[in-house]
């Protein structure tokens, strides 16, 4: 779905990663992104309204996978990529099997990277 401006949440306990996602999205008016450094906050105010979620795993106040199913059980059709720095396969495993569409390892190859990812989620 070919849209003017793509709503995008970011979730990650570090202020510095939403800040640096946050200003180079902004860049264009391609997106509109709001960001959460509290995933308890993000899974009680993300609704149907976002077109994609960039979700961390490791957060001190709940972890990310655990948002995730909150999150999917609220909208089954979201859009979400894991954000990373300690990947293992039962982690990829337990994303993908709640919903996740993709991944992101941490520290990001560039932010055009990160760009990349989120237009390749939002054109399937």
């Amino acid at each position: 779905m070919k849209k003017d401006v793509y709503k995008v949440a970011v979730v990650d306990d570090e202020n510095e990663i939403l800040s640096m996602i946050q200003r180079f999205l902004n860049r264009s008016e391609k997106y509109q992104v709001t960001v959460f450094s509290n995933p308890i906050t993000a899974v009680e105010t993300i609704d149907k309204s976002y077109d994609i979620v960039l979700l961390d795993i490791m957060m001190p106040q709940m972890n990310g996978l655990d948002a995730l199913e909150k999150i999917m059980d609220k909208n089954p059709e979201q859009k979400v990529i894991m954000m990373t720095a300690y990947s293992t396969l039962d982690k990829v495993l337990k994303s993908h099997k709640h919903g996740a569409t993709h991944y992101l390892m941490k520290p990001f190859d560039s932010l055009q990277a990160i760009e990349t990812k989120i237009n390749e989620v939002l054109s399937n």
